[in-house]
């Protein structure tokens, strides 16, 4: 079992203080020389809010959503997928259909 820890009030400063600032649990264990868990639990225990900003993502496009429906065959985006790097790239889909109706012409 991990020792009892007897906490200071200079160290709560400084977990209070660096998290305010926006610094990560990691950067604060570090510069205490404990555990980032052990600034965790501290830090929860005494409140300290902040910590580093997360960026917000920008929405995805509708094709990169995971549970969109699929794209029809021939569809550009599906197509270039495909294609591209081959020597396809840049050509237009032509349905097999439309191939045969070519040749009976």
């Amino acid at each position: 079992m991990a020792e009892r820890r007897d906490w200071t009030q200079a160290a709560d400063d400084t977990i209070i203080t660096m998290r305010a600032a926006g610094a990560t649990w990691a950067a604060i264990g570090a510069q205490l020389g404990l555990s980032r868990n052990s600034i965790i639990e501290r830090g929860h225990r005494i409140n300290a809010h902040g910590g580093p900003v997360r960026i917000a993502r920008a929405p995805r496009a509708p094709w990169e959503e995971p549970n969109r429906e699929a794209l029809p065959a021939g569809h550009p985006i599906a197509w270039s997928v495909l294609t591209d790097g081959t020597l396809l790239d840049g050509t237009l889909y032509v349905p097999l259909s439309a191939r045969r109706l070519e040749r009976l012409s």
